[in-house]
């Protein structure tokens, strides 16, 4: 199948991939018609739609995000349609009206499917420096961005994410990561964009989900790389570039490990944008 150049990210996202994907791709194995791609953290999906995988399995522990895309394949058009209403305008008054909606439980459960992914798509596109955040209670906090002209419905973009999903085999899970590789096999290619490990330890963001990802789940996420490894199954994982990260992929004969510079955009802290240290790391299969 011929790539679309229209297929890309319909969200914006921390941690996105989008400038590093020439360094992504120099390292990522050919991915053919009878392989399947898996990307367990996938977030505003960068990779996955500049790859474009026939067979794809996609996960995110946020179901919010996952519903996104689920409503983006089944209900592209509706979801348009309520994004053109007058409630979704790029002002303070209607932002903050949408936003406190998750507050609100007897109104927001009494939301469609297409309003849900309505909202979301509105808030990250008119929201503060287009960051994701949720309090410790799962509400939406980011203040609103004061944008002059925020591009809030991107129906060709999202035409052609739904036409792309719909076109090809995409499997969509919500959960652990380790539970969304359950009967992989050999031959298989995972990408792997977890919550970066801290370089310092005043710089442990972790306002997209209510979990955290600390050093005992950067290990878990190892072991099982390790296991992957065993199996046959090809592996690349970026992260930061900071010494747990390099100590606990430190075997040489199972890892390879890259450095490469990215450009961060949107960060919560000012002072963390900019040029910096990353990792691509490779398995030997």
């Amino acid at each position: 199948m011929k790539k679309s150049k229209l297929v890309m990210p319909v969200l914006k996202w921390v941690g996105g991939k989008r400038q590093l994907l020439p360094e992504i791709k120099k390292y990522m194995p050919t991915i053919s018609k009878n392989i399947t791609y898996y990307e367990p953290f996938v977030g505003g999906g960068a990779v996955l739609f500049d790859m474009q995988p026939n067979k794809a399995v996609i996960n995110d522990v946020n179901h919010d995000l996952i519903d996104v895309y689920r409503v983006i394949k089944d209900n592209v058009e509706d979801l348009i349609t309520e994004l053109k209403k007058e409630k979704y305008a790029n002002t303070s008054e209607a932002f903050y009206q949408i936003r406190e909606l998750d507050r609100k439980p007897n109104e927001f459960n009494k939301l469609t499917g297409v309003q849900k992914a309505a909202r979301i798509l509105y808030l990250n596109k008119t929201c503060y420096n287009g960051l994701y955040r949720v309090n410790s209670v799962g509400e939406f906090n980011s203040p609103f961005g004061r944008y002059k002209n925020p591009n809030i419905i991107n129906d060709v973009g999202l035409r052609a994410v739904s036409k792309y999903f719909n076109d090809n085999n995409i499997t969509f899970l919500s959960g652990d990561f380790e539970s969304a590789l359950k009967g992989i096999k050999k031959g298989s290619v995972v990408y792997f964009d977890p919550p970066y490990a801290p370089i310092s330890k005043t710089s442990n963001f972790t306002g997209y989900n209510e979990s955290g990802f600390g050093l005992d789940e950067q290990t878990r996420l190892r072991n099982l790389c390790d296991k992957l490894t065993e199996k046959g199954v090809h592996i690349l994982l970026s992260n930061s570039d900071c010494e747990m990260i390099r100590t606990l992929y430190s075997d040489e004969s199972k890892y390879k490990i890259i450095q490469v510079k990215a450009k961060r955009t949107i960060n919560s802290v000012a002072s963390s944008r900019g040029e910096i240290s990353e990792v691509l790391i490779t398995n030997n299969v």
